[in-house]
């Protein structure tokens, strides 16, 4: 007795099949078959049978159904087979054994298939399986609802089961015999995509290369036709490889390897016989790569020393899958833009069996643009138009362009394309053509009109630098100096341009060394001359981008030459160039859609260095104004930042000579000042360094103080380099205010840091600067810094004494931010000196005089030393939930040190799980940085 689903169900016996009547009974046998040795309810089997109108009488047909059944398995003496229709209270269940079921024979059968090592024995096992289907699954059923998708789901491991078979039939070589299983399915099945991908491998491998790009440009005018997709992964990448011209099992190429391995253009077998040519008008020698080149062929020759851009040659291929696609390499002047579009071009040509046209459009070059009509006569003679039917008109030709095309596979290269509406006139008609076009802008135009894939080309990593020098200078001279070479690279920035310009002067004077040549290249003021030869180079290149730009976006970039930082955003540029920033965020639109500059994050752009240099060649009289003005705004941003992140926690010193803001942001929150003083860090310390390398002494000075809100949040992240340098700057200005302050932030610094003795040297000399100064708070805040390290070497009374004296001078001066900050500073120094109710009142004290305005950390450490004081009086109670609050504050505010301090004395009195817990993650987040 065998019990069949992998076909019209039926139940075969020694005598022949049971005689099961009508599609309900059928469906209520394959509805138990389908959940075997399982109770099925009666609600269930309705659902199998009727799906959402059951009849009134459901239950009464199903028991009729079932009765029928359980006598035609007794007459078939199923028990003697194990199988038995038992009901089992408002369901029924089917017992019977595994063996008897043809899915479940075929599942062990796929099983055991994959469990093999040999190929062969794959193969014969999946035949097996196959073997067991007679047609679609659950024929003669109520195939609705749930049996429909039962049956979907058998038919989809069939699908896989085939699909399995012919990787089994490769593995073995025998593509031909994997294609051939594959086909009669792909037709059956056309929209499944993973099949048409393996028969078109399996028809590529097998040397019938036509046929498979035949089968791709089928399946992808299919899925666009009915379901207005393009081709997903798989069956992009089964045509990337085809186009790549490889891994093809048995064909030795021809013509060797590229640098990314793939065959070279023409290298593929001549096609089998019983090829079918593809509709549409087509020349054979194109078929045959071994034959003659194609006549319609203008593209120029492949570039010589090509290297890398894998990762960009295959995005090239996947956005070439899609229906009529447009890809669109971008990038800036000298990255390679044209060279890996010919590359790409030249990678197999029988994949564009009618052709391979070529134009350069000449959109930045110094000659202008060539005519429409020149170029689309091009087009028209080099497909077989006689030259008296050219039509005059631009948009005649470009219509006749179009129709010849409809039906052809062509690829069109247009090469520095300036504007989409140029290429738009050049696009070919036919759905199954190819354009490619490079360009130095965006063309968000084309994108936007005709859904132009875009394939960005950013510099070559110093690897790829290297290789390229090799693939000019050969592989003995960069093993010569290793070291040299990755440092030429970088100088270069990475750009191809750049790097065979430096390739070529070195080739030609093989008596220079490599070194020599970067350390030439090292110094800026001469950098541009060496990357320039004959008529090539990176100036030449970068003049004809700007050329194209208009007055206000060539005066923008001028001035960014001389930015000393190396991002900016439209507020700095506003300042660089004396506009607003919404005039400067056009004008850097513009220069990022001719890849002048590059925007890393919204609203966040960068210079690469060459540009920058030749940037700065443009204008270069006015550095000198364009660098106050930059500094300017960052004093005054800067300002706005650190008035924002502590309100009235620095006074506002007096502002250097001259002194000009421009285009000064304002900040929301101290999440948002705290934030850019963070970003900015490294162009903030740029500037200063500039500043002070121009003289620019008080500027210098005032950047680098104006970041103590951050520097006081991240007190151990390395500042001390930067505050010397201020410190220098103050003392060159001769500006004691200046000195004492940077004393005051740079010993605490210090102090921080562990190295106290050079702390306690600098700050014992800030309070008589600031005295001498005129400036009280500025001595109060010298008085703290140096108690707190008076108390560190044991000199407790000394701390008391200073820090009292600094909470008189900062109540004479009616500062409440300093008074707060040192009571917190004697309350515990108090504490330290065993006066917990002394310590109490100076915290409470400073609680009361601005909660509301202090900051979460300074709330957290007062709430910290209550607690403490607290628990040293004996009110563990009250002490606990100080120090819980303390906690929970610093938490909040992300100020993991208070979260720790607070939480390690809370462990000393409380074995609360939770606390420990949060002391780990505080603990954690501290040591991993925050």
């Amino acid at each position: 007795m065998e019990f069949r689903l992998l076909g019209t169900v039926s139940v075969d016996t020694r005598t022949g099949p049971l005689p099961l009547g009508p599609a309900k009974r059928r469906s209520l046998l394959a509805a138990l078959l389908l959940s075997a040795n399982t109770p099925v309810p009666v609600a269930r089997l309705t659902d199998f049978l009727w799906g959402e109108e059951p009849p009134p009488r459901a239950r009464g047909v199903i028991q009729g159904h079932v009765s029928r059944l359980r006598a035609l398995l007794t007459g078939a003496e199923a028990q003697a087979y194990g199988v038995e229709l038992v009901t089992l209270g408002d369901a029924y269940v089917l017992r019977v054994p595994e063996t008897l079921l043809d899915y479940q024979r075929f599942e062990e059968l796929l099983m055991l298939a994959r469990q093999q090592r040999s190929a062969a024995d794959t193969v014969r096992m999946l035949d097996d399986a196959l073997s067991l289907w007679q047609g679609p699954a659950l024929g003669g059923t109520f195939t609705e609802g749930p049996l429909q998708a039962a049956a979907h789901t058998l038919e989809e491991s069939r699908l896989a089961t085939v699909e399995e078979l012919a990787r089994a039939y490769a593995d073995l070589g025998e593509h031909h015999r994997a294609a051939s299983v594959l086909r009669a399915e792909a037709v059956a099945h056309p929209m499944r995509e993973s099949l048409a991908a393996a028969l078109i491998l399996a028809l590529y491998r097998a040397g019938r290369q036509s046929e498979a790009l035949d089968w791709f440009h089928r399946t992808r005018r299919l899925l666009a036709d009915e379901l207005g997709i393009d081709p997903g992964h798989e069956l992009a990448d089964a045509y990337a490889l085809i186009l790549r011209g490889g891994p093809r099992p048995g064909a030795a190429p021809a013509g060797g390897t590229d640098a990314a391995g793939a065959s070279r253009a023409g290298t593929g077998p001549a096609e089998g016989a019983g090829t079918t040519a593809p509709p549409g008008p087509r020349v054979p020698a194109a078929h045959n790569p071994s034959a003659a080149p194609h006549p319609t062929d203008l593209l120029p020759r492949a570039p010589r020393g090509f290297h890398g851009r894998n990762a960009e040659l295959a995005a090239l291929t996947r956005a070439a899958a899609g229906e009529a696609p447009v890809c669109l390499v971008t990038g800036p002047a000298g990255v390679g833009k044209t060279s890996l579009a010919l590359q790409w071009a030249h990678h197999n040509p029988a994949a564009f069996p009618d052709g391979r046209l070529f134009a350069d459009l000449r959109g930045f070059s110094e000659t202008g643009e060539p005519a429409l009509i020149d170029v689309l006569r091009e087009f028209l003679l080099a497909l077989g138009v006689a030259p008296r039917r050219v039509p005059e008109s631009v948009s005649a030709a470009a219509a006749l362009f179009r129709s010849l095309t409809d039906r052809r596979r062509l690829l069109v290269v247009l090469d520095n394309a300036r504007d989409s509406a140029t290429v738009r006139a050049l696009l070919p008609g036919g759905t199954d053509c190819v354009t490619l076009v490079t360009s130095r802008n965006r063309l968000e135009g084309l994108i936007a009109s005709d859904a132009a894939r875009p394939v960005p080309l950013g510099i070559l990593g110093p690897q790829d630098g290297t290789a390229l020098l090799a693939g000019v200078l050969g592989e003995e001279r960069i093993l010569a100096e290793p070291v040299a070479a990755r440092r030429l690279a970088e100088l270069c920035g990475g750009l191809p341009l750049a790097l065979r310009v430096t390739a070529a002067r070195l080739a030609g004077r093989p008596q220079w060394t490599l070194a020599g040549l970067a350390d030439e290249l090292a110094d800026e003021r001469g950098r541009l001359t060496f990357l320039d030869v004959d008529d090539t180079g990176v100036s030449a290149a970068l003049r004809l981008t700007v050329q194209q730009l208009p007055a206000d976006a060539v005066r923008q970039l001028a001035r960014l030459g001389h930015h000393p930082g190396g991002h900016f955003d439209p507020y700095t540029c506003a300042a660089l160039a004396g506009t607003d920033p919404a005039a400067a965020a056009a004008a850097l639109e513009r220069l990022g859609s001719a890849h002048l500059v590059t925007e890393t994050a919204p609203g966040r752009w960068v210079l690469h260095d060459l540009v920058r240099l030749y940037a700065r060649g443009l204008d270069p009289a006015s550095g000198a104004e364009a660098l106050v003005d930059v500094l300017d705004h960052y004093i005054a941003t800067a300002l706005a930042a650190a008035d924002t992140a502590e309100p009235g926690g620095e006074p506002c010193f007096v502002l250097p000579e001259g002194y000009r803001p421009a285009a000064v942001r304002d900040f929301a929150d101290r999440a948002a000042a705290m934030h850019w003083l963070a970003t900015e860090r490294d162009d903030l310390a740029r500037a200063a360094v500039a500043a002070r390398g121009a003289g620019l002494h008080d500027r210098a000075w005032r950047i680098i103080l104006l970041q103590w809100p951050q520097v006081v949040w991240r007190v151990r992240d390395s500042w001390a380099p930067l505050l010397e340098l201020a410190l220098d700057s103050a003392r060159a200005k001769q500006d004691l205010y200046a000195e004492s302050r940077v004393l005051n932030l740079l010993g605490w610094v210090l102090t921080e840091e562990g190295r106290t003795a050079e702390a306690l040297t600098l700050l014992e000399r800030s309070p008589g600067l600031a005295q001498q100064a005129g400036d009280r708070l500025g001595e109060a805040t010298a008085l703290i810094n140096l108690a707190v390290v008076q108390a560190g070497q044991g000199e407790l009374d000394r701390a008391l004494e200073g820090c009292g004296r600094a909470v008189v001078l900062a109540r004479e001066e009616e500062d409440r931010h300093t008074e707060m900050l040192a009571l917190q500073h004697l309350a515990r120094l108090q504490l330290s000196a065993h006066r917990p109710g002394d310590a109490l009142g100076s915290a409470r004290t400073a609680l009361a005089l601005g909660p509301e305005h202090e900051e979460a950390a300074r709330r957290s450490l007062l709430l910290a030393v209550s607690g403490e004081a607290r628990l040293a009086l004996g009110e563990e109670d009250e002490g606990i939930l100080l120090l819980d609050r303390a906690a929970e504050e610093a938490e909040r505010a992300g100020y993991d040190e208070g979260a720790v301090r607070a939480l390690e004395v809370l462990l000393r009195v409380s074995a609360r799980a939770e606390y420990r817990t949060r002391h780990a993650l505080a603990l954690r987040r501290l040591t991993d940085g925050g």
